[in-house]
């Protein structure tokens, strides 16, 4: 297996988790907080959504299939504390966005050489992910570290555990 592979398989993992998780909530069940003061699911899910778009589109500008208007706002640190159903999407529709993000990270992962992921990351992601190979592996991460916490959601909802 080559890295590209490696981090493919990373990748995937985190988004079929992530179905599992989501499978048998309900458009509600996305808005529940595991405590108070913590980020729902459906906030968490526009947040990963954007968060791998932006990445990935500093790598490679363009590379990413655009988002609704104003979807990062919607997601941004300003809204984390909002209730408001109206004020976030559907699970279809974060699964779509997610699925259609997912696919351009797998392209662009698809387009490179093992060379080409010890490259410098953008500046802008330097500090935490140096290079391009470290962004691409964040994206499974980034997903299974979410994951965790609606592990929690379920059990406060009373589903059974998954893994």
């Amino acid at each position: 297996m080559d890295s590209r592979a490696a981090l493919k398989l990373g990748i995937n993992g985190a988004g079929n988790i992530t179905e599992q998780y989501l499978a048998d909530l309900t458009d509600a069940d996305l808005l529940v907080r595991p405590v108070p003061g913590t980020n729902h699911i459906a906030w968490q899910l526009g947040h990963l959504i954007q968060a791998e778009n932006w990445m990935l589109n500093l790598l490679r500008p363009g590379s990413m299939p655009e988002l609704p208007a104003g979807f990062a706002k919607q997601h941004s640190k300003e809204t984390a504390a909002s209730d408001d159903p109206k004020a976030f999407l559907t699970k279809a529709e974060y699964l779509k966005l997610m699925k259609e993000q997912r696919a351009g990270t797998l392209k662009y992962l698809d387009s490179l050489a093992d060379a080409d992921l010890d490259q410098s990351a953008h500046e802008k992601l330097q500090h935490f992910l140096p290079t391009v190979g470290a962004v691409l592996a964040m994206q499974g991460t980034h997903w299974m570290m979410h994951a965790g916490q609606w592990a929690v959601v379920r059990r406060k909802l009373g589903r059974a555990p998954l893994f």
